[in-house]
């Protein structure tokens, strides 16, 4: 009966360690190149991180209505420091995520993606400029963007704009 014991308690270390949440780094993202700035001193950045499914009555039986919010993701400093805790939603059944006003500069956004549980995405935020983020697999592109301007997740899907970090 011990060595079952032992047997189980191994097992149930190694699935945790499995099911690991470290989050899958991708390459840095940054605006779009081909859309023009506005004369603003701070940037903007807006992460469509994966959905989450809402309702009025937590769905228990009832008839209420369902919708899907984005969720809601952390952004770091360029060394690692916490800025932010973003509540992703602009209002009650919208699904339009949050446009978060930021200083120029470099960071890091750990967020929930559609195929992964977390990603961290460096980004790049420029001035008057706004950076978006795409990790629920609903980016539509424009006709014949070149996929090496885009970075993909491990899975292929693209999820933003190229950005150089090492310009700024």
């Amino acid at each position: 009966m011990k060595r079952i014991s032992i047997a189980l308690g191994a097992g149930v270390v190694l699935v945790a360690a499995g099911c690991s949440t470290t989050p899958v780094a991708l390459a840095p993202v940054g605006p779009n190149p081909a859309r023009s700035e506005r004369m603003t001193a701070t940037g903007e950045l807006q992460v469509f991180s994966a959905l989450e499914e809402e309702s009025d009555n937590q769905n228990q039986g009832s008839t209420d209505p369902v919708w899907y919010e984005h969720a809601d993701y952390s952004v770091y400093d360029a060394h690692g420091k916490p800025i932010a805790r973003i509540d992703n939603t602009t209002g009650h059944y919208e699904q339009s995520p949050r446009r978060v006003a930021l200083p120029p500069g470099q960071y890091l956004v750990r967020a929930p993606a559609e195929d992964y549980l977390q990603v961290e995405v460096p980004v790049r935020i420029e001035r008057g400029r706004l950076t978006t983020v795409h990790l629920d697999d609903k980016w539509q592109l424009p006709p014949a963007t070149p996929k090496t301007e885009l970075v993909p997740t491990p899975s292929g899907e693209p999820v933003g704009w190229k950005a150089d970090l090492t310009n700024q």
